[in-house]
C-alpha cells in the first residue's frame, strides 16, 4: 500500500482526533468544576454522562495519586495529559500536522 492514501486520511484523522480529546478535556473539565459540589450524584440522570466515561480512569490515578488536602486533583492531571497528547500530535508543530503538512516519514514528498 502507497502512502498517498493514508495522507489523504490524515484530515479525517485529525478531525476525529481532535473531537475525541476536546471531548474528553470537556468532560475532565465538568468533572473540576462537579468537586466543587459533591452533593452532586453521577450515577443519576444527565450526571451519568459526564461520571461514566472518566471515572473509570480517575479511580486508576486516584490509587497513584491521593488527594492533595482533601481535594481530589486527578481531574486536573487529566486534563495536562490530554492537553500535552492534543499539543504533541496536534498541534502547530505536532507529529500528526507535521505529517499531513509535509508527508515526511511517509515516503512522500
Amino acid at each position: 500500500m502507497t502512502a498517498a492514501p493514508l495522507l489523504r486520511l490524515l484530515p479525517a484523522l485529525n478531525l476525529l482526533l481532535a473531537l475525541v480529546l476536546g471531548a474528553w478535556t470537556l468532560l475532565f473539565l465538568f468533572r473540576i468544576v462537579l468537586t466543587w459540589y459533591p452533593q452532586i450524584d453521577l450515577q443519576r440522570g444527565a450526571m451519568r454522562l459526564i461520571g461514566w466515561p472518566t471515572e473509570s480512569l480517575l479511580a486508576t490515578t486516584r490509587r497513584v495519586v491521593p488527594p492533595i488536602g482533601g481535594v481530589d486533583v486527578t481531574p486536573v492531571i487529566w486534563v495536562g495529559l490530554i492537553s500535552l497528547v492534543r499539543e504533541l500530535l496536534l498541534g502547530q508543530q505536532g507529529l500528526l500536522t507535521l505529517v499531513a503538512r509535509h508527508g515526511t516519514g511517509l515516503g512522500v514528498g
